[in-house]
């Protein structure tokens, strides 16, 4: 069976991270990019001119569904979060320069939150061995560190284990009845500032929620240099298969030929284990209450399979758009089934708005959902806009890169319009504490909508809805018809009324 963006053979690419880093530590606010090295597709050679992207109207049209969407054959819950951070851009940047080529889930499971709830993570099987991996919609590999790996700083100099900070001693595959190698094959992650992971490639069962899929490929990685939280155990992507990474040959140092392949749950729709090809995923907020008693929250929402995450949505703000496309030879956005190759779940935001503002503001439509990213990357005209509106007003600090805030500040409500429908931004998710303190002891908050740079005359721009806004939303991924449902989640709190967020030892945005 072959639908679009499906692979069918056994294959491999790579994930692409960064990380963004807001460290209250010793009481200090540092702010820290880090922009994922990129590995062009082989297939392509690299162009010698760029290509503006420019704004795009979908020759798709936005609808309501026809009826709601099913519920989820499998839910598993969340029970931790982590962000993610220009890796994006600079994937995007690369891709471009090359020219490269609501209904209900079947299963469900519960996320948790670790590292100051700056990541999402639920537990997954390879065979019998359970892990808790970071859950990334923006980026597609699965991987896992091997018992016995070698750890590395980012100087590239060996270290102990717990340097590295991974939540297990890692995978045994030796150990595993269904474990298979894939021969001939790595599996290779690279970062700007260092950061990389690369090791073998195999087949194993991987299991989330009740849902198993068997002969899954999965990075086996035995060299790693890693910024750990000492609870997560390595990531799952639920993005296109053409953001993973895995090469042909045995030498990382020698890698020119990817060899794309189908992520979990696009293995899991081929295998035809779930009703229907839907991605559901809802993030709850992290209380201040729950983050200063234990470093895991042990309910963040629910990742769902086959329908939409149950949780308390308003049913009427349902719309269907398409995802984002790019055309192969140009790399302009394009929609359509011809000439159209899918990397993140991007969509078409047609305005972003706040309480008491009078001006309009149009966006490009290079706008990622990415559970990875902790904040909202808007063009800065937005930005700037939205935190001058705080009362008082948040003000930009230039040397981390932040809207910072007093923590008692009165904050607009941020809408987002996509699809004719407007969604609502809860004000508590735009407030981060940072904890630090102004000159008068006022707790400083920073503002969840950040700078992502000028939406026009920046080459290669990439913009992206983080999980300030995911918070607010259920979306859910149709991958055999590339569209996503989208829907206002009905208010909530978590853990009380107290739903600011304590301040997180980093911010990161791991992705591709």
């Amino acid at each position: 069976m072959h639908m679009p963006g499906f692979l069918n053979g056994e294959s491999a690419c790579a994930l692409i991270d960064s990380s963004f880093e807001i460290t209250s530590k010793a009481q200090e606010l540092i702010h820290h990019v880090t922009f994922a090295a990129v590995l062009a597709l082989s297939s392509v050679s690299r162009a010698t001119s760029t290509t503006t992207i420019t704004r795009h109207v979908s020759s798709i049209a936005p609808r309501t569904p026809s009826s709601p969407l099913p519920a989820a054959d499998f839910s598993v819950p969340i029970t931790a979060s982590a962000p993610r951070s220009k890796a994006k851009k600079s994937l995007m940047r690369a891709l471009k320069e090359s020219q490269a080529a609501q209904a209900g889930s079947n299963f469900t499971t519960v996320l948790a939150g670790s590292d100051f709830d700056e990541e999402y993570l639920t537990n997954v099987k390879f065979g019998e061995q359970e892990f808790m991996l970071i859950v990334d919609t923006g980026s597609s590999d699965t991987w896992a560190p091997q018992v016995g790996y070698a750890c590395f700083n980012l100087d590239n100099k060996p270290v102990s284990q717990s340097q590295c900070a991974f939540g297990s001693a890692g995978f045994n595959s030796s150990a595993s009845t269904t474990f298979t190698v894939d021969p001939g094959t790595n599996f290779n992650i690279e970062y700007a500032d260092g950061e990389f992971l690369s090791g073998t490639v195999g087949f194993e069962t991987v299991t989330v929620g009740g849902l198993a899929v068997k002969q899954q490929e999965i990075g086996v990685v035995n060299k790693a240099a890693w910024d750990g939280d000492g609870f997560n155990s390595g990531l799952i992507g639920f993005a296109s298969p053409n953001l993973t990474f895995v090469f042909n040959g045995t030498n990382p140092n020698d890698d020119d030929t990817q060899i794309p392949y189908n992520p979990f749950f696009y293995s899991a729709v081929q295998q035809g284990l779930v009703s229907h090809p839907f991605l559901s995923v809802a993030l709850d907020r992290g209380s201040f209450a729950a983050e200063n008693s234990s470093d895991l929250d042990q309910n963040l929402g629910f990742i769902s399979f086959g329908g939409i995450a149950p949780v308390d949505v308003i049913s009427s703000t349902a719309i269907t758009v398409p995802i984002q496309g790019y055309d192969a030879a140009t790399f302009t956005p394009k929609n359509g089934s011809t000439g159209v190759t899918y990397f993140y779940y991007s969509v078409d935001v047609e305005l972003m708005s706040f309480t008491g503002n009078h001006e309009i503001f149009g966006t490009t439509n290079n706008i990622i959902l990415d559970s990875g990213t902790t904040l909202d990357y808007v063009p800065t005209d937005v930005a700037d806009a939205f935190a001058a509106a705080f009362d008082p007003p948040a003000v930009k600090d230039d040397d981390f890169g932040v809207y910072t805030v007093v923590c008692t500040a009165t904050v607009p409500e941020f809408t987002v319009t996509i699809g004719g429908v407007t969604f609502t931004v809860d004000p508590a998710d735009n407030l981060f504490p940072l904890g630090i303190q102004d000159d008068k002891g006022n707790d400083l908050c920073a503002s969840g909508t950040f700078d992502g740079g000028p939406s026009t005359g920046a080459e290669g721009n990439v913009f992206i809805l983080g999980d300030t806004f995911l918070h607010n939303v259920v979306a859910t991924f149709n991958i055999e018809t590339d569209e996503i449902t989208l829907t206002q989640r009905a208010p909530y709190t978590s853990g009380g009324s107290d739903v600011k967020r304590r301040a997180p030892s980093s911010v990161r945005r791991r992705s591709v």
